[in-house]
């Protein structure tokens, strides 16, 4: 039987910033203040579809700290905190691994879906998101 472990407020913040960051980056990727506003809420549904140790690192503590002044720097901070925030679920939680990439892929999915379907620029970084995800070989 796999024993759950607690997750610190550290590792926690790690799993919302990468949850919170993949969802930023998609949004990003196709800039609009209508386009927002229903990425916006697009999220907070998919979000809200966690449950155990991912729904309680997602709703619980501060929100993550992202750079706002590009993509790139965006990406070097989100892409690393959703490989380390499977590292942290593979040794604490590790049947929670299939729920975390589920709750982000399928947030990023809703926010680039929200306004006009998904854009060339959004199907990008979703596949970076979902690379960031992806088993180590």
């Amino acid at each position: 039987m796999i024993m759950e472990q607690r997750l610190t407020a550290e590792e926690q913040l790690t799993l919302k910033t990468g949850a919170f960051g993949a969802v930023f980056l998609v949004s990003n990727a196709q800039p609009g203040m209508l386009a927002m506003v229903r990425e916006s809420f697009a999220a907070s549904g998919a979000l809200g579809d966690a449950s155990g140790v991912v729904k309680e690192a997602l709703t619980t503590g501060p929100l993550p700290t992202l750079p706002r002044d590009s993509a790139l720097e965006i990406e070097s901070v989100v892409l690393p905190a959703l490989s380390r925030a499977l590292e942290i679920l593979r040794e604490k939680a590790p049947q929670e691994l299939d729920a975390y990439r589920s709750v982000v892929l399928g947030a990023a999915d809703r926010v680039a879906q929200a306004h006009r379907g998904v854009a060339p620029a959004e199907a990008a970084v979703i596949d970076r998101i979902r690379t960031a995800l992806a088993e180590p070989a």
